[in-house]
């Protein structure tokens, strides 16, 4: 197993990593908004780890976290998609997505329904004046919701059938019915604007079917709980650096807190765990650029991570004490941002049931 990078992937990440100021135009420049699109339709055509690589290079260039994971949900939920699925003149809205002209939303969850896929009310019945469906319900929890310009989402168009009754949709902003709500105020990722959606006898012509509900949504959901968690890589490679800095430089009782063992174990430890981390992402990522079983890998991977972002996020916290607790500091934003990756994407406990059912429990 080759564990280093090529030229081409370390001057890409190098790239990412050292752009400065970051944006919606300057990711669709970089090529993270399209980067596991097809070249044909405007983006980089990356796999799986390559793709991954570019979002761990943004999570540790740009500061905020909310925004490159605004850009993951964009690309995993709505692009890939649409690139996957997608008709003729669907994929016509690549090329905007994945330079950032276009901003997507999937929009899926709803009040009743986070991760329960079978229990989803809103509705999409035959028009009876012409091919296409009429859509009603309420979605929540939309991320770039506010903000977006195409929505990929999900309805019941056959409600015996459980989760194999839905169906993707992909509708324009501006569909007379689609009413998107104002930004939540969130605990983190406040870069990422979140909100519902309503359909109002939304009505979408034909062509707006993506697909069977249920592959179209674990198909995106598959890389996004590989690639989208390596932006947390990235973060907290930047956050260990900065710790170690402090401690080498911090005294306490006369010795630097880096001389305290206690400090120093706890540095390991947040080391560790990104680095256990890491190659469980990186094999969820192989396994879908192999087209091996992935959903295993994936949920761990997903579950690892998330975790390590949590309690490294606490241990920086501890670490620079009263300055980590302070807003302003920049260390307190770290945790706030890190708790939504327990639950979005499927919580941990989603994760291990994944897990457990793969594993024949």
């Amino acid at each position: 197993m080759e564990f280093g990078q090529t030229a081409a992937q370390r001057d890409r990440c190098r790239t990412i990593r050292d752009a400065g100021e970051y944006d919606w135009q300057r990711l669709g420049e970089l090529g993270v908004l399209g980067a596991a699109i097809p070249v044909e339709h405007g983006g980089r055509g990356l796999g799986a780890l390559d793709t991954a690589l570019v979002f761990e290079a943004a999570g540790y260039g740009c500061h905020d976290t909310g925004l490159i994971f605004a850009a993951g949900a964009h690309l995993f939920a709505v692009a890939l998609p649409i690139a996957a699925f997608g008709s003729e003149s669907q994929k016509k809205k690549l090329p905007g997505l994945c330079d950032g002209t276009l901003i997507g939303a999937n929009a899926m969850t709803e009040p009743d329904a986070g991760s329960d896929i079978g229990a989803l009310k809103t509705t999409a019945v035959r028009n009876g004046d012409d091919d296409g469906y009429v859509l009603n319900g309420m979605k929540s929890f939309v991320s770039n919701g506010p903000i977006a310009d195409v929505y990929v989402t999900y309805a019941v168009t056959d409600p015996t059938a459980g989760h194999l009754g839905t169906t993707g949709f992909v509708v324009d902003a501006g569909t007379p019915g689609l009413v998107r709500g104002e930004p939540f105020g969130k605990l983190g990722m406040n870069g990422c604007a979140a909100g519902t959606v309503e359909f109002r006898d939304c009505a979408v012509p034909e062509d707006a079917v993506l697909g069977n509900g249920s592959l179209v949504f674990q198909h995106g959901m598959l890389w996004e709980r590989a690639c989208l968690f390596a932006i947390y890589l990235g973060v907290q490679d930047r956050l260990i650096e900065r710790c170690i800095r402090h401690v080498k430089q911090r005294k306490q009782f006369g010795r630097r807190l880096s001389d305290f063992q206690s400090v120093s174990n706890r540095v390991v430890d947040m080391r560790l765990r990104l680095e256990s981390a890491r190659l469980l992402l990186y094999k969820a990522c192989w396994a879908i650029d192999q087209d091996d079983l992935a959903v295993l890998p994936a949920a761990l991977s997903k579950l690892a991570v998330s975790q390590a972002a949590v309690q490294t996020a606490l241990d920086a916290v501890e670490l620079f004490g009263g300055r980590g607790y302070q807003t302003g500091e920049g260390i307190e934003e770290h945790l706030r941002d890190a708790v939504g990756g327990l639950i979005f994407s499927g919580t941990s406990d989603i994760q291990r049931q994944l897990a457990a059912l793969e594993l024949g429990l």
